[in-house]
């Protein structure tokens, strides 16, 4: 399996420009395939993640055109969609590939319980392991039926006439509150999801710039089914999950200046920058116009004496996924310590366990928890080996975590990185100075 050799730096320097953002991209794509018109959506994010919400669109009926290659300045990343209209996709022929993708795998879920026809979704083993009662559940109450061994992919689903139902996910999660809430847009009624813990909300921020009207106050979300979707032109802000990776390399390493244009700044993304200016970063932001309801801006990120923090229950939801990169900081210096993060267990990886084993793996110090975890910036990285262990973010961690280490270190299956972020290691390298 293609493995990467990361070279110690001593500091990192750049301007970039992110990427299209992941979830973003996925929740355009979809709102677009059940929209009346053809839609354009620019910036569309690279990865085989979003590329694969593309091509099950396209096995259900939607036309589709773009983006062109992974590696293309995001400015050319563009994809037009001939929507079919509110519960007009049609009956794939097979099964519908997700392949590393949950977000695919369960907001298409509620995309197609309310078409009347079965379909079956399935993914690569990583995701086939992912349990999906957080979505039968909900779903099965709205009148679909959902199956599958043990919870897991491959999921069959049966679409029907929905009822919309009132609905508080309990756990926090994004998937969970969209598949809910696009499920909602063919049922009957009206759909409400209350949320005891706010999570990101880019899909109660799209629907509104397709035309559906829905209400949001004290956490709850509301909308009514049957509303018509009407295609739009539309840009996707960079990725705030991958502008964190940058953030962290600079954050890291002394004398590192590092400028990111044009990221998304929305609120429910960007808690990793309070949690870097705690840490000792030097953060500047400067706001753009928004684009499609989502705001943008630039960020200028320097080095500053790292410091211990600790993230507890409140925190974490803001930044499930920018936990691993963020524990690459730790090794840089100071010390950072997670809890109430259990839900990392059931990403693409147990998170928690595979993030732990990697550090260790470089020389790092990191105690396991069963809800977090624990690394101690007490020493430097001797460097060494560390498995991805088929999770991207795992992979970038790692990555930025060896940068701070005194001999090279060896990534094992890190061409996973390419479900998000192709070209990543290419960057790193290009902004690294030995």
């Amino acid at each position: 399996m293609p493995s990467v050799v990361v070279h110690p730096a001593s500091r990192v320097r750049g301007r970039l420009t992110i990427p299209g953002d992941k979830s973003i991209s996925h929740r355009y794509a979809l709102l677009a395939a059940l929209a009346e018109g053809t839609t354009t959506i620019s910036r569309y994010a690279p990865g085989a993640d979003c590329a694969s919400t593309l091509s099950c669109l396209a096995a259900l009926g939607a036309t589709i055109d773009g983006p062109g290659a992974a590696n293309a300045h995001p400015d050319q990343r563009v994809v037009t969609i001939q929507g079919r209209g509110l519960g007009g996709l049609r009956a794939p022929a097979d099964s519908l590939d997700a392949g590393n993708s949950g977000t695919t795998l369960r907001l298409l879920a509620g995309v197609l319980a309310g078409h009347p026809f079965e379909s079956v979704i399935t993914g690569d083993a990583s995701l086939r392991g992912r349990p999906m009662r957080r979505i039968i559940d909900p779903l099965s109450r709205m009148g679909a039926h959902l199956r599958g061994h043990a919870d897991r992919p491959p999921i069959a689903i049966r679409g029907t006439a929905l009822h919309g139902i009132h609905y508080t996910p309990p756990v926090a999660s994004a998937q969970v509150k969209s598949a809910v809430l696009l499920a909602g847009l063919h049922a009957s009624g009206d759909t409400v999801v209350t949320e005891r813990q706010a999570t990101r909300d880019h899909t109660e921020r799209a629907l509104p710039v397709f035309g559906v009207s829905l209400t949001r106050a004290n956490g709850t979300i509301s909308l009514r089914g049957g509303q018509r979707l009407d295609a739009a032109e539309v840009q996707v802000p960079g990725d705030a999950s991958s502008a964190a990776c940058w953030a962290v390399a600079a954050a890291a390493l002394p004398g590192s200046d590092v400028t990111l244009d044009d990221v998304g700044l929305n609120p429910t993304r960007i808690g990793f920058l309070s949690l870097l200016e705690r840490a000792g970063a030097r953060i500047e932001i400067s706001t753009g116009d928004p684009v499609g309801d989502e705001p943008i801006g630039s960020l200028r990120i320097r080095h500053g004496h790292l410091t211990a923090l600790e993230i507890g229950p409140a925190d974490v939801p803001g930044v499930i996924d920018e936990l691993p990169v963020l524990a690459a900081l730790a090794t840089h210096g100071g010390a950072l310590r997670v809890t109430g993060a259990g839900e990392l267990r059931h990403k693409e990886s147990d998170r928690i366990s595979a993030l732990a084993a990697g550090l260790r793996g470089l020389g790092g110090h990191v105690e396991e928890q069963v809800d977090g975890f624990q690394v101690l910036g007490d020493r430097r990285l001797t460097g060494g080996t560390a498995d991805a262990a088929g999770d991207h973010r795992l992979a970038m961690a790692f990555a930025l975590a060896a940068i701070g280490a005194q001999e090279p270190s060896e990534i094992h299956h890190a061409d996973i990185v390419d479900v998000s972020y192709p070209g990543f290691f290419d960057i790193l390298a290009e902004i690294s100075e030995p």
